[in-house]
């Protein structure tokens, strides 16, 4: 079992095989199939706890809709493990609210219909084979919630959402990697030939070759640490939990209008909605983000146009009844991770730059243990962070990234 502590003199580690650097559910699912691999891993976290800064800020869900290539091929296996939980960790029973309540995206535009049918074709190419379409009679005949004015849509019934806190917390038990938490990491050493050489923190240096920048909205500081300058954006993302209200309805899938990029979800009697801002602008990353708190009125205003039962909602909601919160996305240039081996600084990788890193963290974690180890060759990871300067980036089109 993993062991999860806050660090002191006496029992802070000094070497290791690998250190990953950040505790969300990324660092933490690396940290797990690392460990898994045989490889003495250490975690460091700067935060008093695991998964506690840009992972519960999501609204945690996960889905296989996805037409970019690179994306599937992560997507699908991480759905499996999430199924496969208990089994995967090794902890019989152990239960991370996995919900099959499904992912719609959908529209009252004429002019996208075209641009869904291509999506569920797009996702049969690459094996999800369960994804429709759905034209305006089907929708209102099994989502009466939604406006007559919906014409189109695409739903998976078996995406749907889980609980990140249980998840993060089942890979470190099932790990035998070593999670410090209060523990920064302030610096990267690097030896004569500019290769990886250890990890320093408050409490000492942690000597190691191999070190895994999983360090979320933070990837780049840490990045800059070996003397990087990787292609990451930060852009705060808000969301708002409605407490609960009889008529949200529980058993609806999370909605996507995919003309205002708005969305909500059922949540214990209440609902999680969001809004996906495209002029959001690049920010630093921060620990602490401001709050707009007219943001949930500008959501639920857009949310009313095709879920019209949010407008009795809103004229009846208090300010108590109203929680906002926010995290930052990371973008790449092609909206797409970074997973792998950094060439210029031997020894150094990533698994960062996610808008989706709950959904992918399993099998992106697999993969940097494979890469690690050998089991992969860097030239059959498409998402490798070397990509641009290869010319063969495959631009983004999957719904719901956050740009256009």
């Amino acid at each position: 079992m993993g062991k999860i502590f806050t660090p002191s003199a006496e029992d802070f580690p000094t070497t290791a095989d690998v250190v990953v650097i950040g505790g969300g559910i990324v660092g933490v699912a690396t940290a797990f199939w690392l460990s898994r691999a045989g490889l003495d891993t250490v975690l460091v976290e700067m935060r008093e706890g695991l998964s506690t800064l840009t992972t519960p800020n999501s609204i945690e869900c996960f889905r296989a809709q996805f037409t970019e290539p690179p994306m599937a091929e992560i997507a699908l296996p991480s759905i499996e493990v999430f199924e496969n939980f208990a089994e995967v960790i090794g902890i019989p029973g152990y239960d991370i609210s996995l919900n099959h309540q499904g992912y719609l995206f959908v529209t009252d535009d004429p002019d996208l219909v075209d641009d869904l049918k291509a999506a569920v074709q797009q996702h049969r190419r690459l094996g999800v084979d369960d994804s429709e379409f759905l034209d305006h009679d089907e929708l209102l005949a099994r989502f009466p919630f939604l406006s007559d004015t919906v014409v189109a849509a695409t739903f998976r019934q078996q995406d749907g959402w889980l609980s990140t806190h249980e998840a993060t917390q089942g890979y470190a038990k099932g790990s035998s990697a070593r999670y410090l938490l209060s523990t920064r990491a302030t610096g990267i050493r690097l030896d004569a030939g500019q290769a990886i050489d250890g990890v320093e923190t408050p409490l000492g240096t942690i000597s190691t070759r191999t070190v895994i920048n999983a360090a979320g909205p933070f990837a780049g500081v840490v990045g800059r640490m070996a003397g990087l300058d990787l292609p990451l954006e930060p852009v705060r993302r808000q969301k708002a939990f409605i407490s609960p209200r009889p008529q949200i309805p529980q058993d609806a899938p999370l909605t996507i209008d995919l003309v205002q990029d708005v969305y909500w979800r059922p949540e214990t009697g209440g609902a999680y909605i969001a809004w996906v801002d495209p002029d959001e602008p690049v920010s630093e990353p921060a620990e602490e983000l401001p709050l707009d708190w007219d943001y949930p009125a500008l959501v639920l205003d857009k949310l009313i146009q095709l879920n019209p039962f949010w407008e009795e909602i809103a004229d009846s909601l208090r300010q108590e009844d109203v929680h906002p919160s926010a995290g930052q996305y990371v973008y790449t240039p092609d909206d797409q991770p970074l997973i792998g081996p950094v060439p210029e600084v031997p020894g150094f990788h990533v698994n960062c730059g996610y808008w989706a890193g709950v959904m992918l963290s399993p099998e992106a974690g697999k993969r940097i243990a494979d890469l690690v180890t050998g089991t992969m060759d860097p030239q059959d990871n498409p998402l490798r962070p070397t990509r641009y300067a290869e010319g063969i980036v495959y631009e983004g089109d999957s719904f719901l990234r956050g740009r256009h």
